[in-house]
């Protein structure tokens, strides 16, 4: 059964800059765009937390029943340095400092992405389409475009005409920005500047020579422009009319805002309904960044391997960290607060270990009130995901059906006044939204095991190491035979150092 019109959904649409009501363009379907990586670097948390954002949407949107179609590309030529319109492509760059073939970069980081995307449970898209792999649909978008008289071709470049467009549709709409007052603002252009406007943008560029990713079109060899993919794609999978369009919030402006120019200057249609960004990550109050020396890859952050983290942290620890936030807000990293979401999540998922422990419900005297509120617990957790996907104000709802589930453990009497049925649908869907829509699975025990072993050993050896130092060789002999005797192997290096094998 489907739970959307039990749950209304109300989102915050950047394009109206109002938080309204969630009709979808065709009832109990969904189409959604998310704007993917550019794949020539390892992922960063920032990618991280916005591709989790997203996922939430996805997983909350398919629990209440919507058939969604989820499309998250992947960019793989287009996106220079600098998100400008001149200057090397990113993949190329890459490419030719690694002296390897652009695809090989592409492949290389894409298969990176996505080891990241699982090792956070980040559901895959429904399709994630390439680029490279849209070049005629590109083509033909920019065609429509110049038709329409919002594109113009120099020297076999394309930009969109923004100032032509402007006296047709409003540029800016997205991030509320004035034409006027960017382009009094924005320097003269140089005198061999192709462009007619500061403000045009790139549909197509010429390939220099030289140039390592380059397509033959109507204009001359070369590439499509960074936004267009975007446009050509949610067109061919969503069409020209869908639901949603999502991001980090430092796409709105150009990246989106070129987006729906492209959209409306090609089939007067603004592609998404709605328009939802997420915000950006900090560390203690400083603006995450490599320049500030305070970036750290999903890795270290496991490992603890950087200077800023006293030790590494699991990825449900991270995972539940971030949805300790809303989406839209900034989320500050410290040790300290990955190190109360870990105290937060062992705590939630111990309750749910908890629940196949539980005596039998409903065997005394029916408590109507307290069986509403266990019913009213895991309701409101509902209703705080269907107000703008709010993970922060569903968690602590949730903690509330935790205590509770603790105190039918502690006290069965407790457990034996709440109404059976009520109480199986309640923990059914208290479960339901913790595993489908937050995503949280309990930590690999086996892993952790084997983790505290490898600790426990290395403990040992450093002693062994210690007692040959101070020449107390019966008890580095003991130590030696002791872990022997359960499978672990020492074995005495040169310099004094020593390595185990565990049999």
């Amino acid at each position: 059964m489907s739970l959307y019109k039990q749950y209304p959904i109300n989102v915050q649409n950047t394009l109206t800059s109002q938080k309204e009501l969630f009709t979808p363009l065709s009832e109990g379907k969904v189409g959604m765009y998310v704007c993917g990586p550019t794949v020539y670097s390892d992922v960063h948390l920032g990618n991280v937390r916005t591709f989790l954002s997203f996922d939430i949407v996805f997983r909350y949107l398919t629990f209440l029943g919507y058939k969604v179609r989820y499309v998250r590309n992947i960019t793989d030529v287009g996106h220079l340095v600098g998100d400008a319109d001149e200057g090397e492509d990113k993949i190329a760059k890459k490419a030719r400092l690694d002296q390897l073939e652009p695809m090989e970069v592409v492949q290389k980081y894409t298969n990176g992405f996505h080891d990241v995307m699982q090792l956070f449970n980040i559901l895959p898209p429904s399709i994630e389409p390439t680029a490279t792999g849209h070049i005629v649909e590109q083509i033909a978008f920019i065609q429509q475009i110049i038709e329409n008289g919002y594109g113009y071709e120099v020297d076999g470049s394309v930009y969109f005409d923004v100032k032509k467009y402007n006296e047709d549709h409003p540029y800016g709409e997205l991030s509320g920005r004035n034409v006027e007052e960017m382009i009094s603002n924005t320097r003269e252009l140089a005198g061999q500047d192709q462009k007619k406007n500061s403000l045009d943008f790139a549909l197509w560029k010429k390939a220099e020579g030289g140039h390592l990713m380059k397509w033959p079109s109507p204009w001359g060899e070369g590439f499509p422009g960074w936004h267009l993919e975007c446009s050509a794609m949610s067109t061919k999978y969503l069409g020209q009319d869908f639901d949603i369009h999502g991001g980090g919030m430092d796409l709105k402006f150009p990246h989106h805002e070129a987006e729906i120019a492209q959209n409306k200057g090609c089939n007067n249609h603004g592609g998404a309904k709605y328009w939802i960004h997420g915000n950006m990550l900090t560390v203690n109050g400083r603006k995450m960044a490599k320049s500030e020396g305070n970036g750290f890859t999903p890795e270290e952050l496991l490992t603890g391997n950087h200077k800023l983290l006293e030790r590494g942290y699991s990825a449900m620890t991270v995972r539940f960290f971030m949805l300790m936030s809303h989406y839209a807000s900034t989320l500050d990293f410290s040790n300290e607060a990955l190190q109360a979401a870990e105290k937060g999540y062992k705590r939630l998922m111990a309750s749910v270990s908890l629940i196949d422990k539980l005596a039998e419900p409903g065997t005394g005297a029916i408590d109507k009130a307290k069986s509403d509120a266990l019913k009213g617990g895991v309701e409101k957790a509902m209703m705080d995901l269907s107000d703008d996907f709010n993970t922060a104000k569903a968690i602590a709802s949730l903690f509330d059906v935790s205590s509770k589930i603790n105190i039918f453990y502690q006290n069965p009497s407790e457990l034996a006044q709440i109404d059976k049925t009520t109480f199986e649908e309640a923990i059914e869907l208290f479960k339901g939204i913790i595993s489908e829509v937050l995503g949280l699975q309990n930590e690999n025990d086996d892993a952790q095991d084997g983790k505290v072993l490898k600790g426990v050993i290395e403990v040992l050896i450093e002693l062994r190491k210690q007692a040959k130092f101070a020449k107390n060789y019966e008890l580095s002999d003991k130590i030696r035979d002791d872990l022997k005797a359960v499978g672990v192997q020492i074995k005495d290096e040169k310099g004094g150092e020593m390595s185990f094998t565990i049999d």
